[in-house]
């Protein structure tokens, strides 16, 4: 039998290298299919796994209590292995250039424990070439073993969208690549185990790092201009949004939203392919200038706010300003790479400390990334400011009254409604200062 019967039968196992929002759920789909393995080296998140809780909330705590998958932080396990998924994070470091130390000492900590016959895939978002260029020399130096000979390698880019319960691993056609034919047939056939939308067979490892990379970059491109629009259209006095929804008649309108880019995806991963783009020479034009404008739109929120809030009377020196929500998007508590923290820091600039509150944010990551300690939503009152930053569920099911209840009972309210998630009619005509991108 070759390897991909042999998983089907039993005899070999699954191992997933990295138990995050991507990891863990891929971890949980092939458990159903064959026998897994979960390695993490954080020892707490393994130990929340086998108390079947799951932080990440995105299959939830009875998926992860009755899974078969063997959640452990002992590499040794995977010795017990024979086709390995790698998902680890990614990041840029401060100057946004590609930080892949996370995949280099996932490839180390395989390395170590990698047996002959085994088929390595790995689903980072990385630019073209890394796999094999980066990773294949790790893998061979720590396990003495020849990529080509002894182990095999492929590349499966995730596409999982972390608080998405519709577009999720099953759903989503997989991109799947392999170093020769018989890798890409092994690979092809082992993630159609789990995913129902088929899969999709890249002509080679390269082609499927760049297909991952341009994906975001094309999503980053779109927002941006849809940001550079909501500026532009601020600047006349024009709502955005009425804009959109009268542009967005046209059957062929691409339909994007201005708003904070953050996250361990589109916020990152252009950063990958204008690096690896000016390695040969290209600097990029459209690329960069999507990321600049995107990066600057939590310091105009939090101008904009400053403003509004002069314009009600209010002064700046005092002020009683909320921000709720702090995660990247919305009914997700990741905070990695959040664009909030860009409206605090300017808010803070301006002399001014929020309060801060989110109810699905990770507390204890936020304290420890950021330093921001949250308050209840219950202790948000008499605010003369309130920054709606995230567009929850939680904030979206408010009604007036539970707005109402946030602010002063005198003077202007002034609300910052940046996803624009409630009726500005309604507002304007309550009297509220309002204003949204």
């Amino acid at each position: 039998m070759n390897l991909y019967e042999r998983i089907v039968s039993g005899e070999e196992k699954i191992s997933v290298i990295g138990l995050g929002y991507v990891g863990m759920p891929i971890a949980v789909a092939f458990a159903k299919k064959a026998k897994v393995i979960g390695y993490d080296l954080n020892d707490k998140k393994i130990e929340l796994y086998k108390s079947g809780v799951d932080p990440t909330c995105e299959v939830g705590d009875e998926a992860i209590r009755t899974t078969s998958v063997e959640f452990t932080a002992d590499e040794t396990k995977l010795r017990e292995a024979k086709f390995h998924i790698v998902a680890v994070p990614t990041p840029v470091n401060a100057e946004h250039l590609p930080d892949l130390s996370p995949v280099e000492g996932a490839a180390r900590i395989l390395g170590r424990n990698l047996t002959r016959g085994s088929v390595v895939v790995f689903e980072s978002t990385v630019y073209p070439g890394v796999t094999e260029d980066v990773c294949v020399p790790i893998l061979e130096k720590e396990s003495g073993l020849k990529c080509g000979e002894d182990f095999k390698i492929g590349y499966s880019p995730e596409r999982i969208n972390p608080g998405d319960k519709v577009h999720r691993l099953e759903t989503i056609v997989k991109i799947v690549s392999g170093m020769d034919e018989e890798t890409l047939d092994t690979v092809a056939k082992v993630y159609e185990l789990v995913v129902e939308a088929g899969v999709h067979r890249a002509e080679s490892i390269k082609v499927a790092e760049a297909a991952k990379v341009i994906e975001n970059s094309q999503r980053d491109i779109n927002i941006a201009f849809m940001n550079e629009l909501s500026i532009i259209f601020n600047g006349m006095g024009i709502d955005t949004k009425a804009v959109l929804e009268a542009a967005g008649t046209k059957w062929n309108f691409l339909k994007f939203s201005p708003g904070l880019v953050g996250g361990h995806c589109i916020g990152v991963d252009p950063y990958y392919l204008t690096y690896k783009a000016e390695q040969t020479g290209y600097r990029s034009q459209v690329i960069l200038a999507g990321r600049r404008i995107n990066n600057g739109m939590g310091k105009y929120v939090a101008e904009n706010a400053v403003k509004k809030l002069i314009s009600s009377g209010v002064s700046v020196e005092g002020a009683r300003v909320a921000v709720l929500g702090f995660t990247f998007k919305e009914n997700c508590p990741d905070t990695r790479n959040t664009r909030i923290i860009d409206i605090i820091h300017e808010l803070n600039e301006f002399g001014i400390k929020p309060l801060v509150s989110d109810c699905v944010a990770d507390a204890d990551e936020a304290k420890q990334h950021y330093g921001i300690d949250f308050v209840d939503i219950a202790d948000i009152r008499d605010m003369d400011v309130v920054i709606i930053a995230v567009g929850h569920d939680a904030f979206k099911s408010f009604t007036r009254k539970d707005v109402d209840a946030l602010f002063r009972a005198d003077g202007k309210k002034v609300l910052i409604d940046v996803k624009g998630i409630f009726d500005k009619k309604e507002y304007t005509q309550a009297g509220y200062i309002y204003w949204r991108l």
